[in-house]
């Protein structure tokens, strides 16, 4: 008698979250204690973060983080919300960084342009809406740059605002890893990294921007103030959005979405 064929396999589509929030307590369980450079290499070294991106503004403090990183892997994708509301000093130095760090691979995602014709037309939403206008020109194109990745590094710190005080350096958000290696440094770290590496400064922050965002939207700080007190004065407002659960929801994808420009 002929033999049985044997059953068919099925194809199955893998929807389980790339990390859950046991994966996130286990790292931060191991690395407690275990300085920053060292955790980087390991864990790049390792293999096991999957699809891996660094998200930088570009902004006063950002390149510690991306110095770290590029130490220990300059593979590692840089990737920056183009809000097109930048200054062109945030423009500048970041092409000035990606060249003096040697990062291989530089993105940059911008607003659909769509949306803004629609949603803002005048370039004005940010004077009388600026969640909506962040939301627009930040938390979306960033969940758009986010749909290939599994895990991203962020360069919040606990000491910035109120709002990120007890900063874990490993997270889940969305089924993915959100890493944030400087979130028990505080400002004397970052200054001793800078001194001790010789890194460039934004040009502004000799202005007293302590914090940049979008030009419109960002202001000077006053001795004493919270550094993040120059972002949105005078709104009932602290945070872009992109560091809040529950951001649009975006399907993975091995493909890089449109809007991205690379910078080499």
């Amino acid at each position: 008698m002929p033999s049985a064929e044997p059953a068919r396999q099925r194809d199955v589509i893998d929807t389980a979250p790339a990390f859950v929030q046991a994966d996130a307590d286990a790292l931060n369980a191991r690395f407690a204690g275990v300085d920053t450079a060292t955790m980087l290499s390991e864990l790049f070294a390792e293999g096991n973060l999957g699809r891996v991106a660094v998200v930088s503004s570009f902004g006063t403090e950002s390149a510690v983080l991306l110095h770290l990183v590029a130490e220990a892997d300059r593979s590692i994708p840089v990737v920056f919300v183009d809000t097109l509301k930048m200054f062109s000093e945030t423009l500048d130095y970041r092409e000035q960084l990606v060249a003096h760090l040697g990062i291989e691979t530089s993105y940059s995602v911008t607003p659909n342009r769509e949306v803004l014709a629609a949603k803002d037309e005048t370039g004005l939403r940010w004077s009388w809406d600026p969640d909506g206008c962040c939301e627009i020109r930040k938390v979306e194109p960033l969940a758009r740059a986010k749909q290939g990745l599994d895990a991203w590094i962020s360069g919040r710190k606990a000491f910035q605002s109120v709002t990120r005080e007890n900063l874990p350096r490993f997270e889940v958000e969305d089924g993915r890893l959100k890493i944030n290696p400087l979130g028990d440094w505080t400002k004397d770290d970052l200054e001793t990294y800078f001194a001790a590496h010789d890194l460039p400064r934004h040009p502004l922050e000799a202005q007293g921007y302590l914090s940049v965002g979008c030009a419109p939207c960002t202001s000077t700080v006053k001795p004493g103030e919270d550094p993040r007190a120059g972002r949105w004065r005078g709104w009932d407002k602290t945070e872009c959005g992109i560091h809040t659960p529950g951001a649009p929801s975006d399907s993975g994808s091995d493909e890089l979405p449109p809007g991205y420009e690379p910078v080499f």
